[in-house]
């Protein structure tokens, strides 16, 4: 049994050769059986698989005595959200995200929408998989649940609507489904939308939502330009992760985003704990003291993220890569909280979202991050470590190596899943050394991967 699918926070596999009906049947097993859940939501994405791998799931989680919450197509938030409002004993989402069309997968959670991963219970459900199941005394249940009613109840209790001024905003769904939200919360909404790529469709007309990639982002960006609108909004597939175009069509690093929505947090609570990934770190570590918040580093990845909000009761946490986490979202990552608070911010200080961001690029520029495919990741690091840790200011190795001086730091980190490491500099105020450093390190990080 090709159990390849199995990652180290979900699963992921090509349909139907990693992922099929037969074997989503036994993980809905395995799942009840390594846990002990009774109440289990399920939720599916718009990719064409999902239905019935879905189904097959629900049939397995129901075959070993769970009750099954069917809360239909939605995105990966929802799953979130019912798990915990409803104070369900677990939740499935079937998506695969921003993968390719022919793929599908599983996102996994316990109570109170704990994530569910290989350190804490998803390799015991892969290795459940294979074995032979016995009869539950008592088969489970099915049950439709509408949750759209509470969820976008809750996601307009995180702004001030009477502060909201009538703008326009584009927002692009990848034809994912995000655009069902956005229909829901326009009724609420002051604002005009201008919907691309809108209507949910598992074939992906328009190629794979993931606005990451550089040639995903012209439709939004011209839209902006077009309709002259206030700001650019897109997602991926299963929308937990949101991307910003300013008024110019400018697509915005997340970095800077971390930094806006804490700063806007901070300024409801009055104070709190922000957490933050150690990639690019000093304009959100400025932001969050100039709030009077506590900056707090975190290992990069939503498991490690989640968990250090807990441990710190932060009221936010949020990664470059656009994701995006809230105490009061069961501490999940949420792609439209986000894009509320900042639609927020622009109609309460009448600011342009580009004179928002340009300031603070301009203090701390950043290179974004930069992957390389190396032989050997580990000696490179090592390597680069030794050099540049002579005369540093300080030397982290939270995640990877993060190497700090006076007025320039770079972290360097390699993939949990491909011989590539991933390069981040940013300086304090100094584009030209920003990008100086940058080429240096690209170089020497070259000469040292040709060496072997």
């Amino acid at each position: 049994m090709d159990l390849s699918c199995f990652k180290a926070y979900d699963l992921r596999g090509r349909v139907p050769d990693q992922l099929n009906p037969q074997l989503a049947e036994r993980i809905g097993r395995a799942y009840v059986e390594v846990t002990g859940a009774k109440r289990v939501i399920v939720g599916y994405d718009i990719r064409l698989s999902s239905h019935e791998i879905t189904d097959a799931l629900s049939s397995g989680l129901m075959a070993a005595g769970a009750d099954v919450f069917d809360i239909g197509l939605c995105g990966t938030e929802l799953v979130y959200f019912a798990t915990s409002h409803y104070k369900m004993d677990g939740g499935i989402m079937v998506t695969a995200s921003h993968n390719p069309r022919d793929h599908n997968g599983m996102k996994m959670v316990g109570p109170d929408s704990r994530p569910i991963s290989s350190d804490n219970g998803l390799n015991d459900i892969r290795d459940r998989v294979p074995e032979p199941f016995g009869n539950a005394p008592e088969q489970g249940r099915y049950e439709p649940l509408e949750v759209t009613t509470a969820y976008i109840d809750h996601l307009l209790g995180y702004i001030d609507s009477g502060s909201l001024k009538p703008m326009t905003i584009v927002v692009n769904a990848g034809n994912g489904g995000a655009g069902l939200v956005i229909d829901e919360l326009e009724q609420h909404l002051p604002f005009d939308f201008v919907k691309v790529h809108h209507q949910a469709d598992g074939n992906f007309p328009n190629g794979v939502p993931n606005p990451i990639l550089e040639e995903n982002r012209a439709a939004t960006a011209e839209a902006v330009i077009e309709h002259g609108a206030a700001m650019g909004i897109a997602w991926d597939g299963d929308y937990d992760r949101c991307f910003f175009f300013d008024e110019n069509g400018r697509f915005i690093e997340g970095y800077y985003i971390v930094g806006l929505l804490a700063d806007q947090f901070l300024r409801k609570t009055g104070g709190g704990k922000v957490i933050h990934d150690p990639r690019l770190t000093w304009n959100t570590i400025d932001l969050v003291k100039a709030a009077g918040g506590e900056a707090i580093e975190s290992k990069t990845g939503h498991a490690f993220i989640k968990q250090r909000m807990r441990d710190e009761d932060a009221v936010y946490g949020g990664e470059m890569s656009a994701h995006h986490y809230f105490r009061d979202f069961a501490y999940c990552d949420s792609g439209m909280i986000p894009w509320l608070l900042v639609a927020e911010r622009l109609c309460q200080s009448g600011q342009t979202l580009s004179s928002l961001i340009d300031a603070r690029i301009e203090a701390y520029p950043a290179s974004g991050e930069i992957n390389r495919t190396i032989a050997d990741p580990p000696k490179v690091i090592t390597a680069i470590e030794a050099k540049y840790s002579v005369g540093a200011k300080n030397v982290s190795h939270v995640d990877g190596v993060s190497i700090e001086f006076d007025d320039w730091r770079f972290n360097l980190r390699m993939s949990n899943t491909e011989p590539v490491v991933r390069l981040n500099v940013e300086s304090r105020g100094d584009i030209p050394l920003m990008k100086e450093k940058t080429a240096e390190l690209l170089a020497e990080m070259q000469r040292l991967n040709e060496e072997g």
